[in-house]
């Protein structure tokens, strides 16, 4: 009866952490959807937010609020990009975490573990608002946001594709692709919150080096473009369970270098 009683709430929790992912990734796809409704000449919400609601993000410097903007824009896209690719891992935690507690050892909520693994896309965020601002100065980005020379488009397409070929790619999907792996290189789950976070943190670390160069698409096809956005979201989410995933992530790594190649000689 014990048994039966436990499965029984492992279950629950696998429904409660299953939910709790749906409803985080659909209110995060619903503020970009927002975001990339047309308005104003077609130009997308998030395209005007940048420069005030106003104009065309080029055509005016930015202030703190429109790096803040931005910011939340690139934050809240990550959530609904990579959290569903996230779910085997904290699905996992939970687990683990409810038969620890069962045990009398119990660790830290894997609430801490997912807001670890956010925490290190947000600090991506960051980086990728930087480049976004940097761009923008340069008025390297069309009003749309993405790149406005084909050279410059070509040559991310193929730096990405190459990319998908390296050791360093290969590192990182594999211990994203096998939670178990990851947890056994780290010493096994935490029990203190601050330990738990620190490891969802790394997890989210080594996810960032599997998918930065792919979220670098956004530059190429539209940052607020949803059908790139989707289209990255389940490359991500393939690479990650499906049993080819390495293969795909090396076939998409040859496309994406081919048709950078095709980019730049069409526009010679």
């Amino acid at each position: 009866m014990r048994e039966t009683a436990i499965e029984s709430v492992l279950r629950r929790d696998r429904i409660i952490v299953i939910l709790a992912i749906a409803v985080l990734t659909g209110l995060a796809w619903s503020y970009v959807l927002w975001l990339s409704a047309p308005t104003m000449g077609d130009l997308p919400v998030g395209a005007m937010m940048v420069s005030g609601m106003s104009m065309a993000p080029a055509l005016k410097a930015w202030a703190i609020k429109d790096f803040a903007l931005t910011f939340a824009m690139w934050a809240v896209m990550m959530v609904g990009m990579m959290t569903p690719s996230a779910a085997p891992m904290i699905l996992l935690y939970a687990r683990v975490g409810r038969q620890a507690a069962h045990d009398d050892h119990p660790f830290a909520s894997s609430s801490w573990f997912a807001g670890g693994y956010l925490g290190s896309w947000a600090a991506f965020s960051i980086v990728a608002t930087s480049a976004q601002w940097a761009l923008t100065q340069a008025s390297a980005l069309s009003p749309v946001m993405a790149l406005s020379s084909k050279w410059i488009g070509g040559a991310v397409l193929i730096s990405i594709g190459i990319y998908q070929w390296t050791p360093l790619k290969e590192s990182c999907l594999s211990l994203c692709r096998s939670p178990l792996a990851f947890i056994q290189a780290q010493g096994g789950f935490k029990r203190a919150a601050r330990g738990s976070l620190i490891l969802g943190a790394r997890h989210g670390a080594y996810c960032v080096g599997c998918c930065w160069a792919l979220m670098a698409l956004l530059f190429v096809g539209g940052i607020m473009n949803v059908l790139w956005i989707a289209g990255i979201s389940i490359l991500v989410l393939l690479e990650k369970i499906a049993p080819a995933g390495k293969m795909i992530s090396r076939a998409t790594g040859t496309i994406l270098a081919l048709a950078g190649v095709w980019l730049i000689a069409t526009n010679l």
